[in-house]
C-alpha cells in the first residue's frame, strides 16, 4: 500500500535534508570537537577519540535532520549549532 502523499516532503525539502544531514551534520560534528579541544587542558585524549566519535556523532546527526518537517529549520539549527561552537571557541581562545 503506497504512503499518503501528505506525510511525504517535495524533492526539494528532501534535498535540503540530505544537504543538511550530510554536510551541515558533519560541520556541526567538527565544531563539537574542536569545542571541546578548545575547553580542555589536556588535548591528547580528544584527538585520539575524536577520529570515532565525530563519526557516530555525524551519523546521528545524518538521522536526526529527517526529523525536521523542514530542511531550512534543520541547516538553521545545525548553522545556529556550529555558529555557537564558533562563539565558545573564540571566547575560551
Amino acid at each position: 500500500m503506497p504512503a499518503k502523499t501528505e506525510h511525504l516532503s517535495t524533492p526539494r525539502q528532501r534535498a535540503l535534508k540530505v544537504s543538511a544531514g550530510i554536510l551541515g551534520g558533519f560541520i556541526l560534528a567538527v565544531a563539537i570537537h574542536l569545542t571541546i579541544g578548545a575547553l580542555v587542558e589536556d588535548k591528547g585524549p580528544v584527538v585520539i577519540t575524536s577520529a570515532y566519535s565525530t563519526f557516530f556523532l555525524w551519523v546521528a546527526l545524518m538521522v536526526l535532520a529527517f526529523w525536521f518537517k523542514n530542511g531550512w529549520r534543520a541547516w538553521g539549527v545545525y548553522l545556529l549549532g556550529t555558529a555557537l561552537c564558533a562563539g565558545i571557541i573564540y571566547w575560551a581562545l
